[in-house]
């Protein structure tokens, strides 16, 4: 789990003097956790893909009138989940209260507690947002944290899940065991999911700026064999190995993610780990799943 920035209490200077080195050097952030990562990549690139009326259309009101659960990974500072729940809500700038009649809640994680709580601090509806630190990788810390939230609302599972360039970062730094294992989890925990791959090219540039640091390579990214186009590659693990079935592709945003909208299936299958994903026969895992 990333480590919080240490605070100076010798004043505002020092305090802006230890975060600036997080920003200006984003090779530094390992898992991903960018300050500031709206700055790279808007929230509204994505929404301007997204229909407005999506959670309706998915979610259609019956007479219970329950609320819409939804789980962010990766969430970082919060920016995106604010105006994804601002989007879905009609909410425009500056307004708090929706006239929609379904509530929707969101259940906000990252791995980074500095992070996170610059999310709480700067959160316009905390009675609906709700952000946690979490390194979603740890089975223990993942099942006591998500499993408290979602008894409050008396429900085993989201309702859909938010999966917005994280895949990445659980890639490289756990492997291609790691991503199936993460995409398992996720298609477990979600009757829909939002998942937003990061293209191959991104896994070469974050190398890259580590070993322009001078800091220590992905202690994977060399023996991934899942590779190439790595939207094909989730489908196939998401269709394939965890018993989803892919809705639509929204497209692409500008700097060509692509939107991937999941559904699982009515009776979903247990499937096993690819053997290949288990004894390390890195030349040919990406074989075994195509």
């Amino acid at each position: 789990m990333a480590a919080p920035t240490e605070q100076n209490p010798g004043g505002a200077e020092e305090a802006k003097a230890e975060e600036e080195p997080r920003v200006l050097e984003p090779g530094a952030a390992p898992f991903g956790n960018f300050p500031h990562y709206s700055r790279f990549h808007s929230p509204e690139q994505r929404l301007r893909l997204l229909p407005p009326e999506l959670l309706g259309r998915l979610f259609p009101q019956g007479p219970e009138k329950k609320p819409i659960l939804g789980l962010d990974v990766g969430c970082n500072s919060g920016d995106l989940s604010v105006a994804l729940y601002k989007h879905f809500l009609f909410l425009r700038d500056g307004e708090t209260h929706s006239d929609a009649s379904r509530e929707l809640r969101l259940l906000c994680c990252d791995i980074d507690p500095v992070l996170v709580e610059r999310a709480e601090k700067e959160c316009p509806f905390p009675d609906a947002l709700t952000f946690i630190t979490l390194d979603f990788m740890n089975q223990r810390s993942r099942k006591v944290l998500l499993s408290s939230f979602l008894s409050q609302f008396g429900r085993s599972v989201f309702d859909i899940g938010f999966c917005m360039s994280i895949t990445m970062w659980i890639h490289l730094n756990h492997g291609d065991r790691g991503l199936w294992e993460f995409l398992a989890h996720l298609s477990s925990l979600c009757h829909y999911l939002l998942v937003e791959p990061q293209p191959w090219k991104c896994y070469r540039a974050a190398a890259r700026r580590l070993r322009k640091l001078g800091l220590h390579d992905f202690d994977h990214f060399h023996s991934l064999a899942i590779r190439g186009d790595m939207a094909s590659q989730i489908v196939q693990i998401l269709t394939q190995d965890h018993g989803m079935e892919l809705v639509c592709c929204f497209g692409n945003t500008s700097w060509d993610r692509s939107l991937l909208l999941f559904k699982a299936k009515q009776t979903t299958e247990t499937h096993p780990i690819p053997e290949l994903l288990i004894e390390g026969n890195e030349g040919n895992r990406l074989r075994s799943l195509r």
